[in-house]
């Protein structure tokens, strides 16, 4: 990466001096241990954050609405603030590109983030309505996203390409406790969502803690920033697939995985109480159910993140990996649509963390190698995660018909399987990791 490769005017070399360079240029340094575990403490704070509501708080707030729509209810508001999010992702990883500020360009965004995810949590304890509930998830996700755009792009800023594969498995392993944490927070909270949001907003702010203290950010200084304009600000978001085509392939395989990984967890809870039958058979409540579940499914994306992530750098090979573990996450969702019995759910729930702990971590290290310009990894990233966001919207849209009306939940597991696999094959496209 040279600075003739920057979009906008270049900078004044002699800005380059100093901060500036360790912002722009390729880091070199292997990062510390303390500023690692900020990283991987802000994603458990943001995942608990998202999954205790999307797991379980949601599904419930939506039932005590209307308990005969709740499925409708639940695929309203999510997709909502999946849509909230598509456009704050991006947006809010753009803000912190061009941010001048002594705290660096992803501090304040992480902070700023925060706050506002933990207001909306805090609103939804007494949202009075589904509309006042959307509106609310809509300001989680959009704070959320802010504050995970950030982050995410700090890990290019500060970790050699040598150390991403490491790096990016500790930060799945945190997104991955975090997600047992909201998991844990809505079981114990179970019949009291209420106060379930709250402790997933105490969670949210906590985890920012270390990383605001603790962080190495690099300022950018005012010289280096190009001018600004609307019109190239807004254009910035198009990426050429003519242009960058290892770009798009990620983005697509990314979007594609994402879909049939959203597929597969959105109604867990409904399919454990309405086809599995789990209080019935077994004498778990649901809402415990899925926490088994998702800790079962946690310990394997813990061990294979972090593994995978290693293997990978230790390889200097992606790709590989990548594909493999898609197919995992495929045969996970057969395994959930061909035997719907609690050993079934056990069985897809191991499965499916032993292929996405390692999809996590690996595909996000291949991810940072193919980014266009080192000005813009914020935006860039966000649009990148745009891919994790636009399954929420496309997932329920999807999943919603095949519950309904087209076979129920072998149809839909068989479908998220199909759609998996496509990411696999698209990864073959991308040329300039190996």
């Amino acid at each position: 990466m040279s600075l003739s490769d920057l979009p906008g005017p270049v900078p004044d070399p002699a800005a380059l001096r100093g901060g500036t360079a360790t912002a722009l240029v390729e880091p070199l340094d292997r990062v510390r241990t303390l500023w690692i575990t900020g990283v991987v403490l802000i994603n458990v704070g943001i995942n608990a954050a998202f999954f205790g509501p999307i797991q379980v708080l949601l599904g419930q707030q939506a039932a005590h609405f209307d308990e005969g729509q709740k499925e409708a209810i639940l695929a309203l508001v999510t997709g909502c603030g999946a849509a909230v999010s598509l456009v704050a992702n991006p947006l809010f990883g753009a803000f912190s590109d061009r941010t001048v500020s002594r705290f660096g360009r992803r501090v304040p965004w992480v902070l700023v983030g925060a706050i506002l995810g933990a207001v909306g949590l805090v609103g939804l304890a007494g949202a009075p309505n589904v509309a006042v509930m959307t509106v609310l998830w809509c300001l989680v996700q959009a704070g959320c996203n802010g504050a995970y755009a950030a982050i995410t792009a700090a890990i290019p800023d500060r970790v050699p390409v040598p150390q991403r594969g490491t790096v990016g498995g500790l930060a799945a392993m945190g997104q991955t406790v975090g997600i047992l944490a909201g998991a844990v927070i809505a079981a114990v909270m179970a019949g009291n969502f209420a106060s379930g949001y709250l402790v997933c907003a105490a969670a949210l702010l906590a985890g920012v803690v270390l990383y605001l203290f603790k962080n190495d950010d690099q300022p950018l200084p005012p010289q280096a920033r190009p001018p600004f304009s609307l019109v190239r600000f807004f254009q910035g978001f198009w990426v050429s697939p003519t242009r960058y085509p290892d770009f798009a392939w990620a983005w697509l395989t990314r979007l594609l995985v994402n879909i049939g990984n959203h597929m597969v967890t959105l109604y867990l809870l409904f399919f454990l109480s309405d086809a599995v039958h789990v209080k019935e058979t077994e004498g778990i409540e649901p809402a415990f159910g899925v926490l088994i579940l998702t800790g079962l499914y946690a310990v394997m994306v813990i061990i294979t993140s972090v593994i995978g992530g290693t293997l990978s750098d230790r390889m200097g090979k992606r790709k590989p990996l990548v594909i493999a573990s898609s197919v995992i996450i495929a045969i996970a969702s057969l395994i959930l649509g061909f035997a719907p019995t609690w050993a079934g759910a056990i069985t897809g729930a191991l499965v499916l963390g032993l292929g996405f702990g390692a999809y996590l971590a690996v595909d996000f290290a291949l991810i940072t190698q193919v980014l266009p310009t080192a000005l813009d990894r914020g935006r860039d990233l966000g649009v990148i995660n745009v891919a994790n966001s636009l399954p929420q919207v496309i997932a329920p849209l999807i999943a919603f018909p095949f519950v309904t009306y087209l076979g129920g939940y072998v149809s839909l597991y068989v479908a998220a399987a199909v759609i998996g696999l496509l990411g696999a094959v698209f990864v073959v496209k991308i040329k300039s990791v190996a």
